[in-house]
């Protein structure tokens, strides 16, 4: 005979006071607490299964990037004015320099978003 002390599981007697001290508390009520139980079981299964077969559609399935619609492609390396956010053409880094000169320049506070000093430096 193997004795699974060791495992923990419960064997021929045990299930026997298991089953006795089963019918002392629920009674009539027994077959419907197993009907039950047998619901539950099966509802969790389908929702294994169900969670395996997504799992199963996510990595069959090639990921693809969404298509941008609104915006033209841009050639490799394109630079853009960190003010206007307009792509530079062969500007030269004086000319962008003189036209942010040209500007007044507005600080805020980071946290508030207020202008600071009036709202000129």
């Amino acid at each position: 005979m193997v004795y699974l002390i060791g495992l923990g599981l419960p064997s021929g007697g045990e299930w026997i006071i298991v089953a006795v001290v089963a019918v002392l508390l629920f009674g009539k009520r027994l077959p419907e607490v197993g009907k039950s139980l047998g619901k539950g079981i099966v509802e969790f299964k389908k929702g294994l299964r169900g969670i395996e077969e997504d799992v199963n559609v996510g990595v069959t399935t090639p990921a693809t990037a969404p298509p941008v619609a609104d915006r033209p492609a841009l050639p490799p390396g394109s630079r853009f004015d960190p003010v206007t956010g307009q792509p530079l053409t062969g500007a030269q880094p004086d000319q962008t320099v003189a036209r942010d000169e040209a500007k007044p320049q507005y600080r805020f506070d980071p946290y508030t978003g207020k202008p600071l000093d009036g709202g000129q430096s």
